[in-house]
């Protein structure tokens, strides 16, 4: 909570961030860092399906 009051996210106010329930904390969380693993530009190591 207080890493996104310090620093909230676009569109947020820390007044915003400071008054949200645990659970609306946690979804944005995950939702913040969701992306993370496709920013890189390395692929995932895993089975894929090339259809092309």
């Amino acid at each position: 909570r207080q890493k996104y009051i310090k620093n909230p996210p676009e569109g947020m106010t820390p007044k915003l961030v400071k008054d949200m329930t645990d659970s609306d904390l946690l979804d944005m969380h995950y939702f913040m860092i969701e992306d993370d693993d496709l920013d890189d530009d390395e692929w995932e190591k895993g089975f894929y399906i090339d259809l092309f």
